[in-house]
Order: structure tokens, then C-alpha cells, then sequence
């Protein structure tokens, strides 16, 4: 068998024409070159497909030069564009991702803190759905280089990134105030989650200043999933006064929700308006586009990046909590309540009664 020679750094610097430590130091970023000369590297490198050896390079410096991302669901898209910042905010500072999903399991969260005491990574940036666990706490309290982003993790005094969810809830429903509902349902994730008690919590402070009374039957707790999108639009076109509007509190949860008022017949805005929340890139491209709250995914990951760097760096932000603003984007799903909206008999069982009578004897 014929053994394969991959280059070093000595064969890049002799294609190069400089020394093997001003190679190894320009690709570590410890070491600024004119641009000519960084050139001739980067060609060497492209060249003769020079790939530095990290598993050695970090044993012997103590490093990995990658950090981690923990987060519940690769498939959700929120979870998949909050990658996509994080790896370049990394790559930027000369790191690389490692990227992990824990499958929204909490003992593999447990599993992945336990194995961070070895150092795979230098850092850790985590994100959890299981907000009220004390294992989970007790682990994160572990560390001395992870950043909690997104969702709390009560009794952790470890830095954390949040957006201001309870503004973006109380702007959402109050937009929709403003837009003449008054029956307004809300569908968001499960009750143990930090941004689902708070955007919640600003959903019902809209309504207080608006004097219009709590209506329980109009809130569904259940997860961030079309699949819950779909089951409260259900749930809600039941009832014998169906809401006039929906305020969700995922952009993933719209999805559903869109799904089943078509399938329904009932129009967007016209019948029912819809608000979602993240501002994905596919809600601009929804038909209609879909009225959101965005939050600062880019500066959420750039944010936690560069907390997680100072820890690194021996930097404390013991307990420091930074919370980032959010803005209500308007669309075309939210517009003035149609008179037909009030009326008593739901779409849900008229859709039935029709399907019952083409049914064979």
C-alpha cells in the first residue's frame, strides 16, 4: 500500500520562500505579513492542500482553537440561522464550530456538559428548551468558559444573552389592538421556557391597558412546532366565538397555524390576521408575508461569541445578563378585523358538516 505524504509547514514556507515559524505564525493569526507575502502562503497552502494537524497543535498548546454550540433542534430554523452567525462571528476571531444537537433531550444535554470537563472545545455557547432542570444547572455552574443564549437557565450564575420578550409580545398584541381586534389568541411553546412567560407576560399587559379581559381558552401552551401551529388553530376554531387574530409566539409555530387556516378556508389577513415571532427568512416569502418581531439573531450570536471569548480569556461576567431590543416588522398578515370573523359557527364544524354529507351511505 502506498503511503500518502501530506504537506507541512516546512513545504509550504520552502513554496513560499520564507521561514517554517513565520508560516506557523501567520496561519495561528499571531503574526501580521505584508500582503505579498501573505499571498505567496495562502498559495503555498491552496497548492500543495496543506492541512494543519489541530488535534496535535492543541495538545501542545492547551487549546482546540473551536468552540461548541449546544442547541435543542438543528432542524428548526431559528436554531439553524443562530448557527450560521455563530460560525462566522467564530471563524472571524479564528476559531472554528463545533456544532451539537442535543435533540431537545435533556440527559444528552447532561451527557455533552459532563464531556465539555475534558475540553473538546474551548468554549461553550449553550442553548436549552428545559429551562427549570436543576442537573442541568448544577453542570452549567460547572464551567468557567459557557455563555447561555436565548432561553434561562434558573439558578445558573454564568453569563447570558435574551432579547426582550416580553416588549415584543406586548408591541405584537398591541399592534393588533390598534388594528381593531379584541378576540386575539396566542399560541406559543411550553410554560417552563423564559421567552414563553415573558412574551406571554407582554401579550396579557397589552390587553390589561386595553381594558379587554383574559380569556384563557384564547392562549395554547404546547411547543415551538408547526405540529402546535396546526393543533391550536384547531383547538380555537372550535369554539363558538373564534378569534379574529392569532399572535404566535415562534415564527416556526406560523408555519402550522398558515397550514390549517388554509386548509380551513379562512383568509390571511382578511378573516383572521397573524403575527409570528424571529423574523426567519422565509416569513417575508410566506403568502402573505407575515408580520413578525424580530429579534437580532446576528447580534445575538455576536454578542455571545465575544462574552464566551472573555471568559476565555479570563475575563469574568459572573451572572452579567445582556438583553438585546426587538423591533415589530410589519407585513401584509395583520388588517382590520372583518365583520364575518364574529360570526358563531366555526370553520372547523361547518368544514365537518360538508365533509359528513359527501360521505357514501
Amino acid at each position: 500500500m502506498v503511503k500518502i505524504r501530506h504537506a507541512t509547514i516546512a513545504d509550504v514556507a520552502r513554496a513560499a520562500g520564507v521561514s517554517n515559524a513565520a508560516v506557523s505564525r501567520y496561519l495561528n493569526h499571531t503574526l501580521k505579513l505584508p500582503a505579498e507575502t501573505g499571498s505567496r502562503i495562502d498559495r503555498a497552502v491552496l497548492k500543495l492542500k496543506y492541512r494543519p494537524n489541530r488535534s496535535a497543535r492543541g495538545l501542545k498548546r492547551g487549546r482546540t482553537d473551536a468552540l461548541g454550540l449546544v442547541v435543542p433542534d438543528v432542524a428548526n430554523p431559528f436554531y439553524g440561522a443562530l448557527a450560521s452567525y455563530v460560525e462566522l462571528e467564530a471563524e472571524a476571531a479564528g476559531f472554528s464550530l463545533t456544532l451539537y444537537s442535543s435533540r431537545n433531550r435533556v440527559e444528552r444535554e447532561l451527557l455533552l456538559l459532563e464531556q465539555q470537563a475534558s475540553r473538546p472545545v474551548d468554549g461553550l455557547i449553550f442553548l436549552t428548551n428545559h429551562g427549570g432542570n436543576g442537573l442541568l444547572s448544577g453542570k452549567i455552574n460547572a464551567q468557567d468558559r459557557i455563555v447561555v443564549l436565548d432561553e434561562d437557565v434558573p439558578s445558573t450564575v454564568v453569563p447570558k444573552v435574551f432579547v426582550d420578550n416580553e416588549r415584543g409580545g406586548y408591541e405584537a398584541t398591541r399592534y393588533l389592538l390598534e388594528m381593531g381586534h379584541r378576540q386575539i389568541a396566542h399560541v406559543t411553546g411550553p410554560k417552563n421556557l423564559l421567552s414563553v412567560r415573558e412574551r406571554c407576560a407582554g401579550y396579557k399587559r397589552a390587553l390589561r391597558e386595553a381594558g379587554i379581559e383574559l380569556n384563557r381558552s384564547l392562549i395554547m401552551y404546547d411547543s415551538y412546532t408547526p405540529q402546535c401551529g396546526r393543533a391550536a388553530v384547531d383547538t380555537f376554531f372550535r369554539q363558538r366565538q373564534v378569534p379574529t387574530a392569532i399572535f404566535a409566539s415562534s415564527d416556526y409555530l406560523v408555519v402550522g397555524i398558515l397550514e390549517s387556516l388554509r386548509d380551513l378556508n379562512v383568509t390571511v389577513p382578511t378573516e383572521v390576521s397573524v403575527i409570528g415571532f424571529d423574523d426567519l427568512i422565509f416569513t417575508r416569502l410566506l403568502d402573505p408575508p407575515v408580520t413578525t418581531v424580530r429579534q437580532p439573531i446576528a447580534e445575538l450570536a455576536g454578542v455571545g461569541v465575544h462574552l464566551l471569548l472573555d471568559c476565555m480569556n479570563g475575563v469574568s461576567h459572573r451572572a452579567e445578563v445582556i438583553r438585546l431590543p426587538v423591533e415589530l416588522i410589519k407585513r401584509s398578515s395583520v388588517s382590520h378585523p372583518a365583520r364575518q370573523t364574529s360570526r358563531l359557527e366555526s370553520p372547523v364544524r361547518s368544514l365537518r358538516s360538508s365533509k359528513k354529507k359527501t360521505l357514501p351511505a
